[in-house]
């Protein structure tokens, strides 16, 4: 039998920050690849996917990850995440640097084994590696899209207010004063807030709402081949963008959930008498 690591302590929460990361990168870039490069040589075109199985992928791979990771570490698998509940939770600020890495480790893992396992799609739709594909691996005001003039300052606006969003609901889901959903559901729950996230803040950023994600991968795309990597579709430096945005929009959720639900909610204590069935006196023994 196995023996388990007992008091494995950081080192344990760091493979978990890492695994649990890697596997949302697993679906999130997967399932981008199949879409994008897959789908680009479909007949008609888009035969294997569209923006909604990406939204539901990514979201699905948010959820397995916080399942496989929460026990040890409680899969944060973002560094806004980690840094927001520094912030207000109490977190090692100690810590944050290191998760922060293995975060990142774990999504530059995953993209390289999207990269690899997606070689002849890529080389085939995009045998350039340009920005035609390099959303496969991280994101691009407007998705790349030069119809939508946004610019990295709109992006980066983008950016702040997705993971504010991110960052007010899951202070809200996990709070245990408020209304935490039941019978270990919270991971679930976490997904569908990054489905409905890329459902409704997808347009003008991608919602990378994530620094590792965005950046993990994007250093994969570029040492595979991808040069332009850290550029956007206009030639401008945008690899700064999912980086600050998220960091900030993070603090910013998690601040506004203190100021206007945290701070309304009763404390941990006893219920009065009248609220919560006092059990029945059981009978006495002859």
């Amino acid at each position: 039998m196995t023996e388990r690591l007992k008091g494995s302590g950081l080192t344990g929460e760091l493979f978990a920050e890492f695994t649990g990361t890697m596997i949302l990168i697993l679906f999130g870039c997967g399932v981008v690849a199949q879409v994008v490069a897959g789908g680009a040589l479909t007949d008609p075109a888009g035969g294997l996917g569209n923006h909604d199985s990406i939204a539901w992928a990514w979201g699905l791979g948010v959820t397995l990850g916080v399942y496989v990771a929460a026990r040890l570490s409680g899969a944060h698998l973002n560094p806004a995440v980690t840094v927001a509940l520094a912030a207000f939770k109490g977190f090692p600020w100690k810590k944050v640097a290191p998760y922060a890495l293995a975060q990142l480790a774990g999504a530059f893992v995953a993209a390289l084994i999207v990269r690899w396992n997606y070689t002849e799609a890529l080389a085939k739709a995009d045998p350039g590696h340009t920005i035609k594909t390099q959303g496969v691996f991280s994101t691009l005001p407007a998705n790349g899209n030069t119809n939508l003039p946004v610019t990295e300052w709109g992006a980066l606006r983008d950016q702040i207010i997705g993971t504010a969003i991110l960052l007010l609901l899951i202070f809200a889901v996990t709070d245990l004063l408020g209304t935490p959903p039941g019978a270990n559901l919270a991971p679930f729950i976490v997904g569908l807030i990054v489905v409905a996230i890329g459902m409704a803040w997808g347009t003008n950023a991608g919602y990378a709402i994530n620094p590792a994600r965005d950046l993990g991968p994007r250093l994969a795309s570029f040492l595979t081949g991808y040069g332009g990597a850290w550029r956007d579709q206009y030639g401008q430096l945008y690899f700064w963008v999912p980086i600050v945005g998220p960091f900030i929009g993070g603090v910013l959720g998690a601040g506004l959930y203190k100021v206007l639900i945290g701070r309304f909610l009763p404390d941990a204590e006893a219920e009065p008498p009248g609220l919560v069935p006092e059990p029945e006196p059981e009978p006495e023994k002859s």
